[in-house]
């Protein structure tokens, strides 16, 4: 009796003490053998689409190595939150990776904490979360059993060998042609590994054209809406166009008829023009040189020069006012008339523009031009 009073006292006060400590099921007490966490371990949430399996107090690994432990499960919507605790010495970054998976075929299940894909970055603190783009599941032993059992009963090798079958009957007396076609198919296949380049540029400038005609979908648009009054106006108008049409069908058979008839003529014409252009020809630069002097007559070219002085203009005239010698040199019969006309002989006259007369002929000073000084 006194046994049985001293066991009621002593799980009376285990239950006291447990409920002091704050005792929350066996979860909440640690198991022996697990991860040693430190004295400082940081917590962190790791967002799932399925956990599995996974209950709290379940290891948390890097490399297989336990650095932590599952303390928490919760679900948040559609997604599970894991909450787990990890040693404050193992330093992972911040863009890590978490995924769950068992320890054999028929193991516990765990977290294993992994390296990024990418570049690691940062470093992974206490109240970090992973996100679930960055989490995921192991294949459970039913889904692979599953997907075993649907490959082999009437699933895939069923298929495989149905095709196995008719390819075997395609191919069966066609061995030449098919070995033909791998060889032809073969040079194609080089053909565009050496044209490579040409096959980007063409699909660089696709791209580029594609691009301007991007830019001008408004101005494409605007036209493609004017179509159809474009086409509208055609139609009311085919009357005219049909008329105009027949007109030049007319117009182009008298343009022939006139060039039919007149072949002869001008095929003369282009011959009797062929000396003009040989004496042309034949000129050569005589001809250019010529017509240098067309400004300057009736002065040589060599003489222009000469005419100007500074601000004068500088003139020299020669009349020879001797009847007898002017209609004798036009006709010799008029030279009775002129020794009547003229019984005296008349001097040759000099006329000097701006230049004193120097000599005993008859000298007439013309004057400056106007507005020109000195």
């Amino acid at each position: 009796m006194m046994r049985t009073k001293a066991l009621a006292a002593t799980l009376t006060l285990a239950t006291i003490g447990l409920s002091g400590c704050g005792f929350h099921g066996l979860y909440s007490a640690n198991l022996p053998g697990g991860p040693n966490l430190g004295s400082h371990p940081y917590t962190v949430t790791i967002e799932f689409a399925d956990v599995l399996d996974l209950v709290p107090q379940s290891n948390v690994k890097v490399n297989d190595v336990g650095v932590g432990k599952v303390e928490s499960i919760s679900l948040d919507g559609w997604i599970a939150k894991v909450k787990v605790k990890v040693n404050h010495n193992v330093h992972l970054p911040a863009n890590a990776r978490a995924a769950v998976r068992q320890s054999s075929l028929l193991g516990e299940k765990f977290v294993d904490l992994e390296q990024p894909l990418a570049k690691p970055e940062g470093t992974l603190a206490n109240g970090a979360k992973i996100p679930i783009t960055s989490t995921g599941t192991a294949p459970e032993v039913e889904e692979v059993l599953g997907a075993l059992s649907l490959l082999l009963n009437g699933g895939g090798l069923e298929q495989i060998r149905g095709i196995t079958t008719e390819l075997n009957k395609a191919l069966k007396g066609n061995e030449g042609a098919v070995r033909d076609l791998i060889t032809q198919l073969n040079g194609f296949v080089g053909g565009l590994d050496k044209q490579k380049d040409e096959i980007t540029t063409a699909l660089v400038n696709i791209d580029k054209l594609a691009a301007t005609l991007n830019r001008q979908k408004q101005t494409i648009i605007a036209t493609l809406d004017t179509f159809p009054q474009a086409l509208t106006i055609l139609k009311n108008e085919r009357g005219k166009l049909t008329t105009l049409l027949q007109s030049l069908a007319r117009l182009g058979t008298t343009a022939t008829g006139v060039i039919t008839a007149t072949q002869t003529s001008l095929v003369s014409s282009l011959k009797s023009l062929a000396p003009v252009l040989e004496s042309l020809t034949a000129a050569g630069s005589d001809l250019p040189e010529a017509l240098k002097i067309l400004l300057t007559f009736p002065f040589p070219l060599d003489k222009t020069t000469q005419f100007i002085k500074g601000d004068y203009a500088n003139l020299s005239l020669f009349l020879d006012l001797n009847l007898s010698n002017n209609l004798c040199g036009l006709n010799p019969a008029l030279c009775p008339l002129a020794k009547i006309l003229s019984p005296n002989s008349a001097k040759t006259t000099q006329l000097n523009a701006a230049s004193p007369n120097t000599s005993g002929d008859q000298s007439l000073p013309l004057p400056a031009i106007p507005g020109v000084g000195g």
